[in-house]
């Protein structure tokens, strides 16, 4: 049998990847308020925030075609 490796523009790779960074920053933000652990909140508001940004690349790379 033959696989068809199936590969995704960097665009779709940047807007999963920060997707899938909002998602566990939030949780960890989430978490460190609620064991009051101020580093673990503040990591995961900076993983948010990398998510974020790196879904805005991703609008970026679609519209000048990457």
């Amino acid at each position: 049998m033959h696989e068809e490796k199936i590969t995704m523009k960097p665009s779709t790779n940047d807007k999963a990847a920060g997707a899938v960074h909002q998602v566990k920053g939030a949780v960890k933000e989430k978490i460190g308020e609620l064991t009051k652990a101020p580093a673990l909140e503040a990591n995961g508001r900076a993983e948010k925030n990398l998510g974020k940004a790196q879904k805005s690349l991703a609008k970026v790379e679609k519209a000048i075609g990457a």
